[in-house]
C-alpha cells in the first residue's frame, strides 16, 4: 500500500514538473517570437523611411495603371464593365431590406428587420469582403473573368402587378452578347428569385457548363461566439437527400445538388438551383481565432445548360432565419437544417417533430412567456412518463425496506464480495425485488433529454426571449461574470445551471439514502458530491431554456418523491407483501443458477489462492 502511495505521489510530482516545463518553455517561445516580430517591424519601418514620397506616389500610380490594364485584359470584349464605381440599390419588403450591387450584378447583403444582433442592431447577412456569388464567362479568345469582378448596368426597381418588386442588371459586349440578372422580391418573403439570361451562351460558357462560385463568411450574432461556432456548419441537398459537414473540411458532389447553405445557429444563407447543379465541391473552415467570423464557406458548383445561343437559368436565394416553419416552404429537405436530431441522435427527431414541438407550440399559443411554456412542457413530459417513474420509486421503496437487512449482511460477511453477492441475490429473489427496477424505468427518459437538447438549441422562437433574470433563453444566463475565462467553467456562472446542479444533488442524496452502499467502494459514497462538479462544467454554457427545464424537472421529481413516500407508498404493506413473497416456493431461473455457479467457482478459486498464499 505504501509503495502504491509513493508511486502515485511520484507520478503527481512528475506531472507537475512536466506542466511547469511546458508552461515555461511556451512562455519563452512567446517572448522570443514577440522579440523577433519587433525586430521585423523596426526593419520594415526603416526601409519604408528610405522611400521618398515621390517614389511612393509613383509606385501607387504604377500599381493603379497595372491593375487597370489587367482588368481591361480580363474583361476582353466587355471593356465597358471592366472599370466602374460600385452602386447599391435597396429593395425592401415587410421582413428584410436587400442591398443589390452593380458590381457583379448580384445580391450583396440582407438586413433582417425583425431580428436583432448582439450589438443591438438588426441582423445583417452577407456584405463583408469575403461574401460573393458569381460565375466565370469567356470574355474573348483565351480570356475569361468572373462576373463578380465586372460592373453591370443597373436598372430601376419595378413594382409588379402581384405586389412583388424586381430589378435587372445588364452586361453587354460590342458584338451583342449579353448577360441579364433579374431579381424578384416577393411581399413578406425571405426568398429571392434570381433569373439569369445569357444571350450568346455558346460563346460565354465552355462546353455548356456554368462554373458558379458561392462564398460566405457568417459573422457572430449571438452572445456566445464559441457556442455559435459549434452550431455553425454547411448543409446541402444531394440527390434529394439532406447532408451536412461540420467537423469535416470538404465535400465533393458526384450527384445532382439541389441547394447549399451556410448555416449558423439561427440564420442561414442558401443558394438554390431549381434545375439542380450537376456537381461540384465545397470547402468549410471553422474559425478558431478572436474574430467574429463563424467560418468560411467556399463552394464551386457546376450547372449544365442547353446547347443553344440563349438560355435561362432559374436560381433562388434565401437569406433569413433558420425557422422550422419557414424552412419547410423554401425547398425540399431544407427543414432538416433545423437540427432536431442528427447522426447518432437522429432517433430523437421524431420525438421533437411529433411530440415536443406540437406541445410547445400549443402552450405558446396562449401563454406569452416562453419560460412558463417550458415549465408546462416539463409538467406534460413528467405526466406521460409518470407510470415509469412510479415503478422506479416503488422499486426504490422496496430497496429501502431491505436496506437494514443488507447492511447487516454486509457487516456479517465483511469484505467477502462473492459471498455477499450470492446472499444479496437470494434476498432479492425471496423478496421479489428487481435490483435494476429503479434504473430501467428511467432509461426511456434519456432520449427525451437529448431531444430537448436539440430542440432548445435550434428553436429560434427562444432567441432574445427574457425570463426571470435571463435576458435570452436561447443562450446561457449570467449571474456572475468574470473578467477572464477560467479553466473549463468559462467566463461566467449560470444561475439556472447552478439550480439544476443543486436539485440534482438533492435527488442523488435521496436516492443514496434509499439504497445500501458498499463500504469497500468509497467512490460510491462520494458520487453525489462529485457528480454536481461535472454537471456544472457541462451545464454552465448550455441554453437557459434547457437548464430551466432540467431545474423544473428536478423540482417535480423531488415533489413526487415526497408525495409517493409519505402518501402513496405504504412501507409496512410492502414489508408484509415481501414477507409473503418469501414464504412462497421460488424456482431458480437459469440466469440465477448460472450466476450462482460462477460465483461459487470464483469463491473456490479465491479460497485456493488464500491457502497457497498462507503456505
Amino acid at each position: 500500500m505504501k509503495a502504491d502511495k509513493n508511486t502515485v505521489i511520484g507520478f503527481v510530482l512528475l506531472g507537475i514538473l512536466f506542466f511547469g516545463y511546458f508552461w515555461y518553455n511556451n512562455k519563452e517561445q512567446q517572448a522570443t517570437l514577440a522579440y523577433q516580430n519587433r525586430i521585423k517591424d523596426s526593419i520594415a519601418k526603416v526601409e519604408a523611411s528610405k522611400v521618398k514620397p515621390v517614389d511612393k506616389a509613383a509606385a501607387f500610380k504604377d500599381s493603379l495603371h497595372n491593375d487597370t490594364a489587367n482588368k481591361l485584359t480580363a474583361a476582353g470584349n466587355f471593356t465597358a464593365g471592366a472599370i466602374g464605381a460600385e452602386q447599391l440599390t435597396i429593395i425592401e419588403n415587410e421582413v428584410f431590406k436587400a442591398s443589390f450591387t452593380n458590381k457583379g450584378g448580384r445580391l450583396k447583403s440582407v438586413e433582417l428587420k425583425n431580428y436583432i444582433s448582439r450589438n443591438g442592431k438588426p441582423v445583417v447577412l452577407g456584405g463583408n469582403a469575403y461574401d460573393n456569388i458569381g460565375y466565370t464567362i469567356n470574355t474573348a479568345a483565351n480570356h475569361s473573368a468572373s462576373t463578380s469582378d465586372l460592373y453591370f448596368t443597373a436598372g430601376q426597381p419595378v413594382k409588379n402587378a402581384d405586389g412583388s418588386q424586381s430589378i435587372q442588371f445588364v452586361l453587354k459586349d460590342s458584338a451583342g452578347t449579353s448577360l441579364l440578372h433579374e431579381f424578384i422580391v416577393k411581399p413578406n418573403d425571405f426568398k429571392i428569385n434570381w433569373n439569369i439570361s445569357l444571350n450568346g451562351a455558346d460563346k460565354l460558357l465552355t462546353n455548356g457548363i456554368m462554373n458558379l462560385s458561392f462564398k460566405a463568411a457568417p459573422v457572430q450574432h449571438e452572445k456566445a461566439v464559441d457556442y455559435e461556432r459549434r452550431m455553425s456548419n454547411v448543409c446541402f441537398s444531394v440527390a434529394n437527400e439532406f447532408d451536412y459537414i461540420s467537423s469535416h473540411t470538404e465535400m465533393k458532389f458526384e450527384q445532382p445538388v439541389q441547394w447549399i447553405s451556410a448555416v449558423q445557429q439561427f440564420f442561414n444563407t442558401t443558394l438554390i438551383a431549381k434545375n439542380n447543379f450537376s456537381g461540384g465541391e465545397v470547402h468549410w473552415t471553422r474559425k478558431e481565432d478572436s474574430s467574429d467570423i463563424m467560418g468560411l464557406v467556399d463552394a464551386s458548383l457546376q450547372l449544365k445548360v442547353a446547347a443553344t445561343a440563349s438560355v435561362n437559368i432559374p436560381l433562388e436565394l434565401y437569406y433569413g432565419p433558420t425557422d422550422y416553419k419557414i424552412m419547410g416552404t423554401v425547398a425540399p429537405e431544407m427543414d432538416k437544417i433545423v437540427n432536431l436530431g442528427r447522426d447518432f441522435y437522429s432517433f430523437v427527431r421524431p420525438i421533437n417533430k411529433y411530440i415536443i414541438m406540437p406541445v410547445f407550440n400549443f402552450f405558446s399559443g396562449f401563454i406569452g412567456s416562453f419560460g412558463w411554456v417550458i415549465a408546462l412542457l416539463t409538467i406534460f413530459i413528467r405526466l406521460i412518463t409518470s407510470p415509469l417513474t412510479y415503478g422506479s420509486y416503488l422499486s426504490g421503496a422496496k430497496m429501502k425496506v431491505l436496506k437494514p437487512e443488507l447492511d447487516a449482511l454486509r457487516k456479517k460477511l465483511g469484505s467477502d464480495q462473492q459471498a455477499y453477492g450470492m446472499e444479496q441475490m437470494k434476498i432479492f429473489k425471496e423478496a421479489g425485488v428487481n435490483p435494476l427496477g429503479g434504473c430501467l424505468p428511467i432509461l426511456p427518459q434519456i432520449p427525451i433529454f437529448f431531444a430537448l437538447y436539440s430542440f432548445f438549441n435550434s428553436n429560434i422562437a427562444l432567441r432574445n426571449e427574457p425570463f426571470l433574470w435571463s435576458k435570452d433563453l436561447s443562450t446561457y444566463d449570467i449571474i456572475v461574470q468574470f473578467n477572464t475565462k477560467l479553466f473549463f467553467i468559462g467566463d461566467h456562472i449560470s444561475l439556472f445551471a447552478f439550480m439544476a446542479v443543486i436539485t440534482s444533488f438533492l435527488i442523488s442524496l435521496y436516492n443514496m439514502n434509499m439504497t445500501a452502499t458498499d463500504p469497500n467502494n468509497p467512490a460510491l459514497k462520494y458520487m453525489p458530491y462529485i457528480y454536481p462538479v461535472f454537471m456544472i462544467l457541462i451545464f454552465n454554457s448550455l441554453p437557459a431554456a434547457l437548464t430551466w427545464y432540467y431545474t423544473v424537472s428536478n423540482l417535480i421529481t423531488l415533489a413526487i418523491q415526497f408525495v409517493i413516500k409519505n402518501y402513496i407508498i405504504d412501507h409496512d404493506k410492502i414489508l408484509a407483501q415481501m414477507a409473503e413473497k418469501r414464504k412462497a416456493p421460488k424456482p431458480k431461473s437459469k440466469w440465477q443458477e448460472k450466476y450462482e455457479q460462477i460465483a461459487e467457482s470464483q469463491k473456490k478459486v479465491q479460497e485456493l489462492k488464500n491457502k497457497n498464499s498462507k503456505k
